[in-house]
């Protein structure tokens, strides 16, 4: 977590901006790449891993059709000289054209050879994984401060593809006989139909969903700048806080609650689970509510306004975290298309937000359109899960995100003319979630204690 928290901002002080902003884009193309490439196969291997004996025989058919579109995509891109580095950066550089390649490859690997780590709950393994990226680019960035090389963009793009490439070399070190059965055996074509049809309904939620954390970057390059977008992708860096929870749940919470409803999913379980989500995320927002103006301490000049935009960009993590919570009765259902449907429309919701924010109120505007989006998906993707499957705590669940969004979106275009009113606000809200969660903040601190005394 505190990797996450740290190496972007560190950043700040060694590259521009506009830099900055270019790197949030190469991230962005990069996870576009993956979700399209993945062809919604990803997700069929979680689906399936419990179900299914020969793991390797999954993996292979799930990871195979994706790797061989796209090296032929790759493969097309060289031949026919297209300048990728232009499109993305707005610089004509064929060496940013390669590394380019290399991070949208390295990324969609990983992608795949991560999830069996996850899915065989090796979590040390998967955990360094996640935060290899993090600690090879701050090496990277100590050897150029000591070599005095010149900080310039070809220079922040090969660290991240350094990066990028010895996080693909670990995973595939850690699943080499996954890895080496992929070229072996014969294609199972009932199994990739079957695979198919659970997957690639997905691909266009996870398109939707790609429109959800990204289309704000890309409306910021074309109606506004670099710089407001360098700004933006920094808040976003101080928001990998809440990124933690969101970690928690997309790499356990689904295995998990798959598994338990083989043997029969209590409905107190997931309710209970509610309660503590909402309590962890409200608690959150309020405390980054009331802190964010430390953050400005440990940055340059020309940061500054990040305080403000912050909190609405929580609404990213914590929201999801919540509706992954939620959301599990469509999963049980295998009723994909309406986790579809719901991300859709909060794409389409971002999208509109961030046309009519962004050229008034540049990376605030970005924020807010991003927060209200999540808001609805939460709320479309709980409506859902409860139409298919179990009830689910409204009551405890809409009326704190309510106020949670409401402040974040306050916060995010006008704290200069409201601030004290936003620290009573914050203030009121804290207190309010610490009397209703009582008891789950006492079953929190207990199990705390009991992990430290195990220690």
């Amino acid at each position: 977590m505190g990797l996450g928290l740290i190496y972007l901002p560190i950043l700040t002080w060694f590259f521009s901006i506009e830099d900055i902003g270019r790197l949030s884009l190469l991230q962005v193309v990069t996870s576009l790449s993956t979700l399209l490439f993945c062809l919604g196969l990803d997700q069929s291997y979680v689906r399936e891993y419990h179900e299914i004996k020969n793991k390797s025989h999954l993996f292979k058919h799930t990871f195979l059709p994706g790797l061989l579109g796209l090296l032929g995509i790759i493969i097309f891109v060289i031949l026919n000289d297209i300048s990728s580095s232009e499109l993305i950066f707005e610089v004509q550089d064929n060496r940013l054209n390669h590394l380019v390649l290399i991070c949208i490859l390295c990324t969609f690997v990983s992608r795949f050879f991560s999830l069996i780590l996850r899915m065989k709950e090796r979590g040390l393994l998967f955990s360094i994984g996640l935060l290899l990226p993090k600690i090879t680019l701050l090496t990277v960035l100590f050897i150029y401060f000591v070599s005095e090389t010149k900080l310039d963009l070809f220079a922040l793009i090969l660290a991240h593809s350094i990066a990028l490439l010895l996080t693909c070399l670990y995973f595939s070190w850690h699943n080499k006989r996954e890895l080496l059965e992929v070229f072996s055996k014969t294609i199972d074509m009932v199994l990739l139909k079957r695979l198919f049809k659970f997957g690639m309904p997905l691909v266009l939620g996870g398109m939707a969903f790609w429109g959800l954390t990204a289309i704000d970057k890309i409306f910021l390059k074309n109606l506004s700048s670099f710089n407001q977008l360098g700004i933006y992708s920094v808040a976003v860096s101080f928001a990998a806080l809440g990124s933690v929870l969101q970690s928690i749940f997309s790499t356990i919470w689904a295995p998990t609650v798959y598994k338990l409803n083989a043997e029969k999913l209590d409905p107190d379980f997931l309710n209970q689970t509610c309660r503590y989500t909402i309590c962890i995320v409200i608690l959150v927002f309020s405390l980054v509510g009331l802190l964010s103006w430390i953050i400005p301490l440990f940055l340059p000049d020309e940061y500054q306004n990040i305080q403000y935009i912050v909190c609405a960009c929580l609404g990213y993590p914590l929201l999801y975290s919540l509706s992954e919570v939620t959301v599990v009765g469509i999963g049980i259902a295998r009723k994909s298309h309406l986790s579809m449907l719901a991300t859709v429309i909060a794409c389409f919701v971002n999208i509109l937000g961030n046309y009519l924010l962004i050229p008034h109120f540049g990376a605030a505007g970005a924020a807010a359109s991003t927060c209200f989006s999540f808001f609805v998906m939460f709320i479309l993707r709980t409506e859902f899960a409860i139409y298919c499957w179990e009830p689910l705590p409204r009551k405890t669940l809409y009326p704190y995100t309510i106020c949670a969004v409401i402040g974040a979106i306050l916060s995010s275009i006008f704290a200069h003319e409201i601030t004290n009113y936003l620290i009573i606000f914050w203030s009121i809200l804290l207190v309010v979630t610490l009397l209703k969660f009582i008891n789950e903040i006492k079953d929190g601190i207990a199990f705390a204690k009991n992990l430290i005394n195990l220690k």
